[in-house]
């Protein structure tokens, strides 16, 4: 059984009484995480496993007071010194059920909850207010790259990987990897679709999650009725993929108010549908300072919309989703707030991670070949923010060092991108 990376994180809460809250989009991998976690930890009947998704389950877990007396069914008693377990899958439907666990959680330390949910539409605000202190939260995301290998079994893929960041070089050609690469790039990191032998099958299970997430999350989660509408959202936002959203443009193609497009976005970005990369600014009068860029999670799904399957560097857009991957891995491997820069004239930098007391420039360059124009965003950007300690160029052929403005730029391959 192939592992996520998230599961080391969450057994090792096991004895910690909090409530591990897992959040991500539908088929990424939550209900096989839990089931995992649940054969790891079961033993006699020291824990329950509850699907909300079924509706005969809704009783059980309808009171504070249904869902104790369903745990001392099994066998859970309140004096007991050994720990109890509650696994509930999707509980995202159940509005306010928060506040059943907090109940739970302040007269039951012996139960450790674990919990997934595939929306965190009114699920964060309910959680902040009722489980402050009590939650710890985890956002499952697709597969990140070396995960999508091990899922491969690619075994001769996953030693080169351990060893990419050693070479150093101005023309790196690493077949193997790059062939990954460009295929995760196509398809993404959906496990199902990345265990999927074929085209053909791949995108099957796309539409399959697809019509579920409209069902499930669109009409009976968020009562959207205007699911046409929201489809050609998408699309467009498909098509304009890493670009700067312009909302009037979009409501007139979309037959929406400039209102209920900011509001649809929210909720795609609340069901990890797309994520929204803010720019960074210190000067308003020198710098972009309102419009986000919108991103997919998922390089897949975003094909999947635009019906694109075709190879990599066969494909206008591949510059753009070279730019979606780098994002993604950022955000699977932690790295938060992460940001644009763009002066008044028009130079940019693609990612800016904005830390407290720095800030850690990324430039992004699906080419193997880079010459002086190609740093001018780094350049400048260092000219406006010297103290700048560290800054990245990732690309697909050279690993080495270069000097700007006497700040060192780190030139990386794009397998392993732990920058944070």
């Amino acid at each position: 059984m192939k592992k996520r990376k998230l599961f080391g994180s969450l057994i090792s809460e096991k004895n910690n009484n909090k409530i591990s809250i897992i959040l991500g989009a539908r088929q990424v991998g939550k209900t096989t995480i839990l089931n995992e976690l649940y054969q790891n930890l079961i033993n006699d009947n020291n824990g329950i496993y509850l699907d909300l998704d079924i509706l005969s389950n809704y009783e059980k877990v309808s009171t504070y007071e249904n869902l104790v007396n369903t745990l001392k069914l099994i066998g859970y008693k309140e004096n007991q010194t050994e720990i109890f377990y509650l696994f509930l899958d999707e509980f995202q439907k159940y509005r306010e059920f928060s506040k059943i666990l907090k109940n739970v959680f302040d007269h039951h330390k012996n139960i450790k909850i674990y919990a997934t949910g595939s929306s965190s539409v009114k699920i964060k605000d309910e959680i902040q207010e009722s489980l402050a202190g009590r939650k710890i939260i985890h956002n499952l995301f697709p597969l990140d790259f070396e995960e999508f290998i091990i899922f491969k079994d690619n075994h001769d893929a996953l030693q080169q990987l351990k060893n990419v960041d050693k070479l150093k070089g101005n023309e790196l050609h690493i077949p193997l990897l790059q062939s990954l690469l460009q295929e995760f790039m196509v398809f993404g990191g959906y496990p199902e679709v990345v265990l999927s032998e074929n085209k053909k099958t791949k995108i099957e299970v796309f539409e399959s999650i697809f019509d579920l997430y409209v069902k499930k999350d669109l009409v009976e989660y968020l009562n959207i009725n205007k699911i046409l509408n929201v489809k050609r959202l998408i699309e467009i936002l498909a098509i304009n993929h890493s670009q700067k959203i312009k909302f009037e443009e979009i409501a007139n193609v979309c037959a929406l108010k400039e209102y209920e497009v900011k509001n649809y976005i929210e909720i795609l970005k609340e069901t990890f549908l797309i994520s929204e990369v803010r720019p960074y600014f210190t000067n308003k009068n020198k710098e972009l300072v309102k419009i986000p860029k919108i991103y997919f999670i998922d390089n897949g799904v975003r094909n999947f919309f635009m019906n694109q399957f075709g190879n990599i560097d066969n494909r206008q857009d591949s510059g753009f989703l070279f730019e979606s991957y780098v994002l993604s891995e950022l955000a699977k491997h932690g790295c938060k707030n992460i940001k644009f820069w763009q002066d008044k004239n028009n130079h940019e930098v693609d990612f800016i991670i904005d830390k407290v007391h720095k800030q850690i420039p990324i430039e992004v360059k699906y080419k193997r070949k880079l010459k002086h124009e190609d740093f001018i965003g780094l350049r400048t950007f260092i000219r406006q923010y010297p103290q700048t300690e560290e800054m990245f160029l990732v690309n697909p052929a050279l690993q080495n060092t270069q000097t700007i403005e006497k700040t060192t730029v780190s030139l990386k391959l794009p397998y392993n991108l732990d920058l944070c």
